[in-house]
C-alpha cells in the first residue's frame, strides 16, 4: 500500500528558512533504489552514524524511493537491519527511524517524482541531497526525471552517483554528455568511495608535510610502487553482475588509479578542491595506455578440498566466461619525477589474506659499506587495520654483523585508542552535504582514467586467443607466475 498516513508529520515539520530558500539547517536526503543492498549496507548506516554524531543539519528528512511494496515501518525496519546499536542506543535510533520516510515509486517516471515532490517535499522547502543507489543504466533517465519533476526552487541540489562510470572510454563519454545536459559539474558527486578511506586521505598529508619523504618522492630514490587491493572471498552469488565487468573495471580503473593519482601527483596550488584534483588529473595525463605485456590475468577455481567453488561454479557466470577475477598491471607515469619507476597495481578475489596496501620500495644504498643491506620501504595499510610501517636496514642483534630488516611501526588502533575512524561513505555524504568536492571524482579524472585502460581492456574483452588467464585456487596468492 502507498503511504499517506505520515504525509502531516512531514507538511506540519518545522524547518528554518533563511531568505530566498532552504536554510542550512534544513536539508532531505532522497535515496533512489531505497531497497537494494547499497542502501541497507552502506547507505542507511551512514546517514546512522553522522546523526549519532550529530553531524546532518538539524531539520534533517530522509526518504527512500523505491518501486517495494513497503509501508513507512516495513521500510524503516529494513533500513536498519545492517545498523549496529547496543541497548543504550535504541531510543537513539527510533528518533533516527521517525526521520525516514518511504515512496512506492517508479524512479524515473517523471510524473511519478513530481507526485512525490508535491506530497512530501514542496510544503516545506529545503536542500535537497538525491543519493543514485542504482544502476548505472538508470542514471540518465533518473537525472531527467529528478530535474522535470523534483528540484527545490528554494535551496540547492545535489546528486550523487556511484561507480561504475561506463565500461570504456566511448561509454563514459556519453554518460558524461549526457549527465552535463541534466546536472551542473558543480551538482554532481561522484563517489570513489576508496577517496574516502582515512589512510587514502593520509597521503597528502604523508607527502607534503614530512620534509624527508618530500625530498626523497622521485625516481632518484623510489625503486616502485605497489597498490594492491586482495580479498579473500569469491563472488558469492554476484557472479553475473561481476562478469559483465571484471576485475580491471571494478578495482584497477577506479580505486587503485585514484590512489596511483594521489602518490604521484605535483605539490597542488592549494588544497581547495579543485587544486587538488587539477594536480591529479595533469599527473594521470602522463600515464600512456596500459599494455597487455604489462599485465598478468588470471581466474580463480575451486580450492583443493573442494570446500570454495570456482569463479565458473557461480550460477550467474557463463561456463566458458574468460572474465578476469585477478589482474596485475604495471603502470608508468612519464614525466621528469616518476620516469622509469614501475607502479604495480594488483586486484585479486579469493586469495589468500585480505589487504589494501600501499608499497613504496626505495632504491638500495649505493657504494654500500655492508653490502648486504635491507630493503628500505614505506608499507600503507589502508585496511583492515590502518597503519604506516617504514623498514630500515638495521644491525642483527648480538655478535652477527649482518644486516636485518626493521620495522618502524605505527597502528592506528594503538596510536589512537578509542578514536571513531569513520567509514569511507559516513565521510563522503557528510561531504556532499557540505558541498565538498575533494574527496569526489570529477570529469576530466574519468575521462584520462578511462583513456589508460580503455584499449587492453578491449583487447581482453575481445577473447583473443592470445589473452592468457592464469587459473588459481580459492585461497592462494593468485597465479603461480612471477609477479615480482
Amino acid at each position: 500500500m502507498r503511504n499517506t498516513g505520515d504525509l502531516h508529520l512531514i507538511r506540519n515539520a518545522k524547518v528554518v528558512r533563511e531568505k530566498g530558500g532552504g536554510g542550512e539547517d534544513s536539508l532531505s536526503i532522497i535515496v533512489l533504489g531505497a531497497s537494494g543492498d547499497l542502501s541497507k549496507k552502506k547507505t542507511f548506516p551512514s546517514l546512522w552514524n553522522l546523526y549519532m554524531e550529530g553531524l546532518l543539519p538539524t531539520n534533517t528528512k530522509i526518504f527512500g524511493l523505491a518501486r517495494a511494496n513497503y509501508t513507512h515501518d516495513e521500510f524503516r525496519a529494513f533500513m536498519s537491519q545492517n545498523i549496529i546499536v547496543n541497548q543504550s542506543m535504541a531510543s537513539k535510533l527510533e528518533q533516527f527511524k521517525s526521520l525516514c520516510y518511504y515512496s512506492v515509486t517508479s524512479v524515473y517516471s517523471s510524473e511519478k517524482l513530481s507526485a512525490f515532490y508535491g506530497n512530501y517535499l514542496s510544503h516545506n522547502p529545503t536542500n535537497q541531497l538525491f543519493y543514485l543507489a542504482l544502476p548505472p543504466n538508470l542514471f540518465v533517465n533518473v537525472s531527467s526525471a529528478i530535474k522535470q519533476g523534483a528540484l527545490s526552487p528554494d535551496g540547492w541540489n545535489r546528486i550523487i552517483i556511484e561507480k561504475p562510470f561506463g565500461s570504456d572510454l566511448e561509454s563514459y563519454q556519453k554518460l558524461d554528455n549526457d549527465l552535463a545536459e541534466i546536472f551542473a559539474e558543480n551538482q554532481m558527486y561522484r563517489i570513489d568511495h576508496y577517496l574516502g578511506k582515512e589512510m587514502v586521505q593520509n597521503l597528502m598529508r604523508l607527502r607534503f608535510d614530512n620534509l624527508f619523504f618530500s625530498n626523497i618522492w622521485n625516481k632518484d630514490f623510489i625503486k616502485a610502487v605497489y597498490i594492491t587491493m586482495d580479498e579473500t572471498f569469491g563472488t558469492e552469488g554476484r557472479g553475473g553482475y561481476f562478469d559483465s565487468y571484471g576485475i580491471i573495471r571494478d578495482i584497477l580503473q577506479n580505486h587503485l588509479t585514484q590512489i596511483l593519482s594521489i602518490i604521484a601527483m605535483e605539490t597542488p596550488a592549494s588544497l581547495s578542491p579543485e587544486d587538488v584534483r587539477n594536480a591529479k588529473v595533469e599527473v594521470l595525463k602522463f600515464v600512456p595506455e596500459v599494455e597487455i605485456k604489462n599485465v598478468v590475468l588470471g581466474q580463480y577455481v575451486a580450492d583443493a578440498d573442494n570446500k570454495n567453488p570456482g569463479y565458473l561454479d557461480d550460477p550467474g557466470v557463463p561456463k566458458d566466461s574468460k572474465t578476469p577475477t585477478f589482474a596485475r598491471a604495471v603502470l608508468y607515469v612519464q614525466n621528469e619525477r616518476w620516469q622509469g619507476v614501475p607502479f604495480i597495481l594488483r586486484a585479486a578475489k579469493a586469495v589468500s589474506s585480505k589487504k589494501v596496501e600501499i608499497r613504496v620500495q626505495f632504491e638500495n644504498q649505493q657504494n654500500n659499506l655492508f653490502g648486504d643491506s635491507a630493503q628500505n620501504e614505506l608499507v600503507i595499510t589502508v585496511q583492515p587495520k590502518e597503519s604506516i610501517t617504514l623498514t630500515l636496514s638495521s644491525k642483527h642483534p648480538g655478535y652477527s654483523t649482518s644486516s636485518v630488516q626493521l620495522p618502524l611501526s605505527v597502528s592506528y588502533a594503538n596510536q589512537f585508542p578509542g578514536v571513531y575512524i569513520p567509514d569511507a561513505y559516513d565521510r563522503l555524504i557528510l561531504d556532499a552535504i557540505r558541498g565538498d568536492h575533494s574527496l569526489f571524482v570529477r570529469s576530466d579524472e574519468l575521462h584520462v582514467s578511462w583513456k589508460i585502460w580503455s584499449p587492453v581492456l578491449h583487447l581482453i574483452d575481445s577473447k583473443s586467443p592470445d589473452i592468457e588467464i592464469h587459473s588459481y585456487p580459492f585461497g592462494s596468492d593468485g597465479p603461480q607466475i612471477n609477479q615480482s
